[in-house]
This record gives C-alpha cells, structure tokens and sequence, in this order.
C-alpha cells in the first residue's frame, strides 16, 4: 500500500505528521522532539543513522539533517575535506558537511516548499532514503581517508564504483 494511500486530505497534514508516519510505517525509532521537529535512527549496513527533520515556516522549507559520528586524526582534516568536496560533486540532492566541534559527519537537504505547497508522505520517503543511501555510500570512503591511509581520489573511486551485493 503507498504511503499517500494513508491521507485523504494532505493539505490539513504538517510535514512532521507525515514523517512520523513514515517512521512508524517504517518501525524506526522516534521522538517528536517539538511540533516542528521529530528525530529518528534509521538502520544502515555500516552504521546507524541519527536523522532529525525540522519544519521552518518562516521559509517554507522542511530541513534533513542526517548524521553520523567518525573521529579522525587532526592530520587528516584536510583530506577530509577534500573527500567531503569530491562526494559533494556526486549528490544532487543533499551535500556533506564535517561539524568538527561535535565530530559529526552531517548530510543535510532542504525541501523548500514555497507557496503553500505540500510534500507528499512518498516525496518525504524518497528524501529520507536517499540521505541513508548517500551516507552508505559515501561511509566507506570517508573512512578510508581518515583511517585508510587513502588519497580522497582513492577513496572516491571505490564510493563512485557503486558495487552492490556482499561477498
């Protein structure tokens, strides 16, 4: 059954509610944070995902903030970077960014929806799928930089080959 199926009348649905459909349909674990704010963990293959999405009405924009936390050596920061830039140059959708502070690795999207537009429980999934399968993506050759002894190119070339299946 299609997510949409759920809703008769989207227009009376804040974002949040449908994300926290999504995450009940999909048995992850949640909190509703506030009205305009929901956390959740979503299970990956190489880690478990901490997502938060944050509804700003000021500009119309439902906000992913997808996390996970790594602890590289200060000496690979710059190569870091230069990774995160590279993985950068392959979502569309979304980008990376490093918090050092926290020492979070953060993929983050903003939905905008202007005009009094409203996302569809499927658009919301699709959104929340694709930061999970960006982060499974790009994990391994993050880690291969910091840890690897890898150069970002090498790392890259692994996350770009797109190899599905296990061994």
């Amino acid at each position: 059954m299609a997510l949409t199926e759920h809703f008769v009348d989207e227009g009376d649905i804040h974002p949040i509610d449908l994300v926290e459909h999504i995450a009940e349909h999909h048995a992850w674990e949640f909190d509703r944070i506030a009205d305009d704010q929901i956390a959740m963990a979503v299970e990956g293959q190489w880690r478990t995902y901490s997502i938060t999405l944050a509804w700003s009405a000021y500009d119309s924009t439902l906000r992913l903030i997808c996390t996970f936390e790594m602890e590289p050596p200060e000496e690979r920061d710059q190569l870091l970077y230069e990774a995160l830039n590279r993985a950068n140059d392959h979502c569309w959708a979304g980008n990376f960014t490093w918090w050092s502070e926290q020492k979070l690795m953060v993929y983050r999207y903003g939905l905008i929806l202007a005009g009094e537009q409203i996302a569809s429980p499927e658009q919301i999934d699709t959104m929340i799928g694709a930061a999970v399968m960006s982060c499974e993506r790009f994990y391994p050759a993050f880690q291969l930089v910091t840890w690897g002894g890898r150069t970002p190119a090498e790392a890259m070339q692994i996350a770009i080959s797109e190899a599905y299946g296990r061994a």
